[in-house]
């Protein structure tokens, strides 16, 4: 599978989470303070919550429902409640296209 357009980069907000679903997989996506675009697993690996509901922070979305918070560079959770981390996905630019490819994630 190639790499889709999920969104355009001018349709994101500093530190507001987006989900977008290429072919399906739920993924949200991320423009933080620096103007880097993360794309990370939507899905709270603790309670089945959507992280694009979450609060950015830094390099960190945490989940509304429970407080766990994960790393935007690497998915992993940095607190309790949730222990396993979710997907990170390669985020391409192209042009204002924002390219994901849901079935290639980052090797962390």
């Amino acid at each position: 599978m190639s790499a889709e357009r999920v969104c355009g980069v001018s349709e994101l907000e500093q530190d507001m989470p987006i989900r977008v679903e290429p072919s399906g997989v739920p993924i949200t996506v991320i423009k933080d303070a620096e103007g880097v675009i993360h794309a990370i697993g939507d899905t709270c690996t603790h309670g089945e919550i959507s992280l694009s509901e979450g609060f950015v922070e830094g390099d960190t979305v945490e989940c509304w429902a429970h407080g766990s918070a994960f790393s935007l560079l690497t998915g992993k959770p940095g607190n309790l409640p949730a222990y396993e981390p979710v997907p990170v996905y390669i985020v391409k630019i192209d042009g204002d296209d924002v390219l994901i490819d849901p079935t290639v994630t980052k090797e962390i």
